[in-house]
């Protein structure tokens, strides 16, 4: 096993919840995004199909590094080994978010004249 760290992150995209692994996680030069590289999946050679990890596959084909919003992020855990990366179905209002704007820009009026 090789002391690169694997992460777990867990972030919220159109009414579904992604949980994907990656070696790379780091803040963005883009101001509010979450930068993730090398995404981890699955062995190719496993027998048993997993059609919410071939749906993740899928929507991650071609990828070399993704931006997620940071209030869209659940959680971020560096985990042992990778698991089974999924997308599934928020189910729940337990996720609550963050206001739209974090910033307001110097010239843009706060309320409506």
């Amino acid at each position: 096993m090789s002391n690169e760290p694997i992460f777990k992150i867990i972030f919220y995209n159109q009414g579904e919840i992604f949980e994907v692994y990656a070696r790379q996680i780091y803040q963005s030069d883009l101001y509010g995004f979450i930068e993730i590289e090398e995404l981890v999946f699955g062995e190719k050679s496993k027998l048993v199909v997993d059609p919410s990890e071939e749906k993740l596959k899928a929507e991650f084909e071609g990828v070399a590094r993704t931006y997620v919003p940071m209030h869209s992020i659940v959680r971020i855990d560096e985990v042992a080994k990778e698991g089974t990366g999924k997308i599934s179905e928020a189910k729940s209002s337990n996720i609550a978010h963050f206001p739209v704007s974090a910033f307001n820009p110097k010239n843009r009026p706060t309320k409506p004249e």
